[in-house]
């Protein structure tokens, strides 16, 4: 093992784990289910067949592969060789992958077709080590550098990739534990792995010895199924997923028993008011955590059940680092007043991330990841939006995450982007894109927008669509939304 490292390295711990509980499951996804000893031997197995292939301490390793065992198991044996497991979409577009890869430099592709990069090494789904690396027994002890490396920024333009500082030990207080999880946990896994939020919790998960219950993709009525079956403990989810499985819960009373989750958080898109109620009025306002952060991890704010209903729509107080609103020249603002958010770690903590593709907007040593907001005289900080998604229409500001909230909160509408599109009279105009049910109409969606905002911020022109407007993730390409808009308008005339 590295000199450097001080702490207890996650390999050390999860084969601690195997040893002293073989048998315990550890993942369930779909009907397959592996025990904490057989996902032991598989990321064994596959770290050899990767350090055949190349792979050395300190190398990003590319992983695009959907929910699976097959994920975790490669991410394991990613750190077996103190290699940076670097997570894509495994739906991710060529070229976009081609870039990251590029970015990255690395050292080994998973889960891909090896035509697509025949500059790297890559290896397919379902890849399979020899009979030789399955017999070889455990490797030497490494670390990791960085224990991941995910993207971000997909809803502003092309993904940059963001190091984490830690190496894949525990170096002090577990994190999971602060974020209120328990040893042998049952969490439901139902984000995707390539996003921060599902990647980092179903690993401290794995480190606690809790159950992964892994959805393959998201699905609402699953979810509830499964939360059910396996009495689920701990969940981490997004606004879209707490609307969509809300729907479910209200289109089958009673039919589904929830009362084993202790801690759900949400988290990585604002949440409207409405919704957040209708979740603190099922489960109870101790049980619902938001936490507002980034990938990069300057700081963040926390907000328990209690305390939002004390202060409704606040995303919290800073929980990690420090806070601060400032106006363009980098000055504080006073409270209420909106701004652009920074954060900075406190004083003696290192360095929180690092960016490989991208830099940062700072103000000395605070530091932004683009949104606008305003902090109330209790110092509770409440979301506006992304800098980059303010719409500007006649010289008035609109953020598109208050007309989304208001419009989520009509009965019928799944879900809503609002995008500003160009005008030669006004600069742009409000565009709504709105996934709904049939019976919805413009003029209804209209006249209660009418009644809920101020009349420049009601979209001036409405269209619906039939699919999802989000990822899993609950992310949304905003750019690319508004983009396709652009094109239909131009395409009608």
């Amino acid at each position: 093992m590295t000199d450097e490292v001080v702490g207890e390295p996650f390999v050390r711990i999860l084969a601690n784990l195997a040893e002293s509980a073989p048998d315990a499951p550890a993942i369930t996804c779909g009907t397959e289910v592996v025990t904490r000893a057989e996902l032991e031997r598989r990321a064994i197995a596959l770290a050899h067949a990767y350090q055949r292939l190349g792979v050395q301490q300190g190398d990003l390793v590319t992983i695009g592969l959907p929910n699976s065992v097959e994920f975790f198991a490669a991410q394991i044996a990613v750190w077996k060789l103190g290699a940076t497991p670097q997570p894509v979409s495994w739906r991710l577009p060529l070229a976009e992958r081609r870039a990251i890869v590029e970015l990255a430099d690395s050292a080994l592709v998973v889960g891909v077709d090896p035509a697509d990069h025949p500059d790297r090494v890559c290896v397919p789904a379902g890849f399979e080590p020899t009979a030789e690396d399955r017999a070889a027994g455990p490797l030497p002890e490494v670390v990791s550098p960085a224990w991941k490396a995910p993207t971000s920024g997909g809803s502003t333009g092309r993904p940059k990739i963001i190091l984490a500082p830690s190496p894949a030990a525990i170096t002090g207080p577990a994190a999971g534990e602060i974020m209120g999880m328990q040893s042998g946990d049952a969490q439901l896994v139902a984000g995707p792995l390539y996003h921060n939020a599902p990647l980092m919790f179903s690993s401290y998960g794995l480190l606690l010895g809790h159950h992964l219950i892994v959805q393959p993709k998201f699905d609402a009525l699953q979810a509830l199924e499964l939360i059910d079956k396996h009495k689920v403990t701990w969940l981490q989810v997004v606004p879209t997923m707490m609307s969509r499985i809300l729907r479910e819960v209200r289109q089958h009373p009673g039919q589904f028993d929830l009362s084993s989750i202790r801690v759900l958080w949400h988290m990585a898109a604002p949440c409207p008011v409405w919704l957040k109620q209708a979740w603190i009025d099922l489960l109870g306002p101790e049980v619902i955590w938001e936490l507002y952060a980034g990938t990069e991890a300057i700081g963040g704010t926390i907000i328990t059940g209690p305390e939002w209903l004390a202060h409704r729509g606040s995303v919290g107080k800073p929980a990690l680092g420090e806070l601060a609103i400032l106006d363009e020249e980098g000055n504080p603002v006073p409270s209420g007043e909106v701004g652009e958010i920074f954060m900075r770690p406190w004083e003696g903590m290192p360095k929180p991330y690092k960016y490989l593709g991208a830099e940062i907007k700072r103000f000395g040593t605070w530091e932004s990841i683009g949104d606008l907001g305003w902090l109330d005289d209790d110092g509770y900080l409440y979301m506006s939006d992304r800098r980059t998604d303010l719409i500007v229409t006649g010289g008035a500001n609109v953020f598109p995450a208050e007309v989304e909230s208001v419009m989520n909160g009509y009965p019928g509408v799944i879900d809503s982007v609002v995008v500003g599109l160009p005008d030669d009279d006004l600069g742009q105009t409000v565009h709504a894109v709105v996934h709904a049910e049939q019976n919805v109409t413009e003029d209804q969606l209209r006249d209660y927008l009418f009644d809920q905002i101020v009349l420049y911020k009601v979209p001036r022109t409405i269209e619906f669509v039939a699919e999802p407007l989000r990822e899993d993730s609950g992310k949304v390409r905003r750019s690319l939304v508004r983009e396709q808009a652009i094109a239909r308008r131009a395409a009608t005339g």
